[in-house]
C-alpha cells in the first residue's frame, strides 16, 4: 500500500463529497481508539471545519486519557472544532426507564443503546451545523465480521476507512504521527463496564479474521491425499499420491480427464471466521 497516496486520496474525496452534497463540514465521534484518531485526523486534512465530539458513557480512565490526548494534538488544525459530551447520566436515565423486568438478560442492548445515544448526539450536531456524521468503522469490522452496531455506529453518513483492514489503518496512523500510545491501544468498542476488548468479544485477532478475508479470493482445493490444500499447503494429515476427486491436484492445479478440466462440487457458502493451523 502506498500510504501517502492513500491519505490524499481518502482527503480529496472527502472534501469532494462534502462539496457535492453542499454540506458544511463533517462531525466525527473520538473515543481514544485508533479508528477514530485517523478517521478525525483525515477529515480535519480537507480544510473543511471538523467538529470531534467525545461522549463518555462509563468510559473507562484510559480511554479518556487518549480521547483527550489527540483531542488536544488536532488542535494544529485550525479548521478543527471540538465539544465534550458526557452521556453518562443520560444512559443511566434510559436503563432505569427500559430495564426493570430483565435486568439479568439486557446487557448486550444496553451496551447497544449506549452506541445508539452516541449516534444521536452526533446527528444532533450535523444537523444544527449541516455537516456531515463520518463513520470510524474498518473494513473488518464493517465488511468482514459485522462487528458494530446498527443504528449505532454503523449509523453514518459515509465511511472513509471502511476500505482499509486494521494493519492499513496501523500503517496510515504511524504516517500521520498519531500519538503511539493510541497506536499500540487494544482495540475496544467502549460499550462494557469491564476491560473487554473487540478481540476477545469476537474470538480471534485482527491479524486472524485479514488472513481469513484474503483467503476468501483464493483456491482452497480438497482432494483425496487425506489432507485438507489451503493457500498451498498441507495441513491436518500427510499427503499421498492419487487423482483429486475434486478436481484439483495436491498443487492447486485443475486435473484433467480426457483433455477436460474435472469440475469441483464443493463451494463454502459462510465466511471464513477463524483458521487453526494442525499439525502435520
Amino acid at each position: 500500500m502506498n500510504t501517502s497516496k492513500v491519505i490524499n486520496h481518502i482527503v480529496n474525496w472527502l472534501k469532494s463529497y462534502s462539496i457535492k452534497s453542499k454540506t458544511n463540514g463533517f462531525v466525527v465521534g473520538i473515543s481514544g481508539g485508533i479508528d477514530s484518531a485517523v478517521t478525525s485526523t483525515l477529515a480535519c486534512m480537507t480544510g473543511l471545519p471538523t467538529l470531534c465530539i467525545q461522549m463518555p458513557i462509563y468510559q473507562s480512565k484510559n480511554e479518556l486519557l487518549r480521547s483527550g490526548k489527540h483531542i488536544k494534538w488536532l488542535n494544529k488544525f485550525k479548521n478543527f472544532e471540538e465539544e465534550y459530551i458526557d452521556l453518562t447520566k443520560t444512559f443511566e436515565s434510559f436503563s432505569k426507564s427500559v430495564s426493570k423486568n430483565h435486568k439479568n438478560d439486557n446487557l448486550l442492548s444496553l451496551a447497544n443503546s449506549r452506541s445508539r445515544l452516541r449516534m444521536t448526539t452526533l446527528y444532533y450536531y450535523a444537523t444544527l451545523n449541516n455537516y456531515l456524521v463520518v463513520g470510524t468503522g474498518n473494513k473488518v469490522e464493517d465488511f468482514g465480521v459485522g462487528f458494530y452496531t446498527k443504528y449505532g455506529d454503523g449509523g453514518v453518513d459515509l465511511s472513509p476507512i471502511a476500505d482499509l483492514m486494521k494493519s492499513q489503518v496501523r500503517s496510515i496512523a504511524k504516517e500521520l504521527n498519531i500519538i503511539d500510545e493510541i497506536i499500540k491501544a487494544k482495540p475496544t468498542d467502549g460499550l462494557w463496564d469491564d476491560t473487554r476488548s473487540d478481540e476477545d468479544q469476537i474470538g480471534a485477532t485482527y491479524d486472524e479474521l485479514e488472513k481469513a478475508m484474503e483467503l476468501k479470493n483464493k483456491k482452497i482445493s480438497l482432494s483425496n491425499t487425506g489432507g485438507i490444500l489451503l493457500d498451498k499447503k498441507f495441513i491436518l494429515d500427510q499427503t499421498r499420491p492419487g487423482i483429486g476427486i475434486y478436481g484439483y491436484d495436491a498443487n492447486g492445479k485443475n486435473i484433467t480427464l480426457n483433455k477436460k478440466n474435472l469440475n469441483f462440487p464443493a463451494k463454502l457458502k459462510v465466511p471464513i471466521l477463524q483458521i487453526r493451523y494442525g499439525k502435520k
